[in-house]
């Protein structure tokens, strides 16, 4: 026969284990968030040109020349105050063909050009897409919250599929 533990005992067996799960959900959320916040912030550094275009240069860029990680040609204005440049720069030549003409926006100050409209604002997001995949298996393992995850993780997934099909 085993001894019944003394009512003290059970209750502070029981204030340990709750206060391990609040910390182990606790620790698990604060991670899931810092995974996201990387997310935006490593994609706002190129969805802020694309998105915000006001006051920028816009027009499209046939492309001529691609080596390495990027490609060139030259760029059309299409928007007021816009100048002709006889060469841009595309960084991330796998959503970019020579021979195709597109839509870019300038980085200020700069002739590296971005992809705009509704293709270069999803490719833009990429790293959220992956942190929103990443951020649902911390959010289904570490917090248990399944339904979350999985809102988390569809997300990503739409994101990134719709960025892979629009790139196309």
């Amino acid at each position: 026969m085993i001894p019944a533990m003394p009512a003290s005992a059970s209750s502070a067996r029981q204030a340990s284990v709750s206060a391990l799960r609040f910390g182990r959900v606790s620790v698990m959320g604060v991670l899931a968030a810092l995974i996201l916040f990387a997310g935006v912030w490593g994609s706002w550094g190129t969805a802020q040109h694309v998105m915000l275009t006001k006051g920028r240069e816009q027009g499209t860029v046939r492309v001529t020349a691609c080596s390495g990680d990027t490609c060139s040609g030259p760029f059309a204005p299409a928007s007021a105050g816009a100048r002709a440049h006889a060469r841009v720069e595309l960084a991330e030549s796998v959503a970019v063909r020579k021979g195709r003409t597109y839509d870019v926006v300038l980085k200020p100050g700069t002739a590296d050009a971005l992809r705009s409209g509704p293709a270069g604002i999803l490719y833009a997001w990429v790293p959220l897409g992956g942190a929103l995949l990443l951020a649902s298996v911390v959010v289904a393992g570490g917090m248990r919250l399944t339904r979350v995850a999985w809102v988390l993780g569809l997300s990503g997934v739409a994101l990134l599929t719709s960025a892979f099909l629009a790139v196309q």
